[in-house]
């Protein structure tokens, strides 16, 4: 009998990557260029997670569908500029590459789940020579994105996994959120965008404070 796949799905942005900075200058760079009020940090971190355009739309209230258009459209061109032009931070937090080296090791089959679109997820993934890595990749702009549990479904229907078999690992409610509404265990990580509490609240099974935990932590899951 072939054992049933042990899928572990991650959020990108603030889970992965420390991406924090870019997408703040980004984000400010778009709504001067639009002369729309620039959102501070706080507001932008309560919205990492979501599809760029339901995060314009949250950052943006009140804005004609014209003008939201123009912010995202600028905030792809202003993050693609940062790095290109050598000026993001962006980088893997601890742990990262050693974990999912373990993780393969161990025969959990490897996913993304992030608002990103496709063509900045396979960016992203190639800047941080971890393009191949993962056997699922599934983006904002392929349907609903968080926190509807379309991406987490996708992901499963790819590899064979059932709900019982897959944990979400994120660092926001939305991830946590979805993570329930496709029926799968949900663990949250403290040093992305939303603290530790409101992972809890949302449905986290455990939230971690390093990477070097996780694998520990799928270990445990029954």
């Amino acid at each position: 009998m072939v054992d049933e796949p042990r899928l572990v799905v991650f959020d990108w942005d603030g889970t992965l990557v420390d991406s924090f900075a870019t997408i703040v200058a980004a984000l400010s760079q778009a709504f001067t260029t639009a002369d729309v009020p620039v959102p501070g940090a706080a507001s932008v971190r309560r919205v990492v997670g979501l599809s760029l355009a339901e995060a314009v739309a949250t950052l943006a209230p009140g804005e004609p569908a014209e003008t939201l258009e123009r912010l995202a459209a600028g905030y792809r061109q202003a993050y693609t500029a940062l790095l290109a032009g050598g000026e993001a931070g962006e980088r893997l937090f601890h742990g990262v590459e050693e974990v999912l080296t373990l993780l393969d090791r161990e025969g959990w089959v490897l996913g993304i789940a992030t608002g990103k679109s496709q063509g900045g997820l396979a960016a992203a993934l190639a800047r941080h020579g971890l393009t191949g890595r993962f056997a699922t990749l599934q983006t904002a702009d392929q349907g609903p994105g968080k926190p509807h549990p379309a991406m987490l479904e996708r992901a499963m229907g790819e590899v064979g996994a059932t709900p019982q078999a897959t944990v979400m690992v994120g660092d926001t409610v939305f991830d946590m959120a979805m993570a329930r509404a496709a029926g799968a265990t949900a663990v949250g990580v403290m040093w992305g965008y939303h603290p530790a509490e409101e992972l809890r609240g949302a449905g986290a099974a455990a939230v971690l404070e390093t990477m070097d935990e996780l694998p520990a932590v799928l270990r445990a899951i029954p």
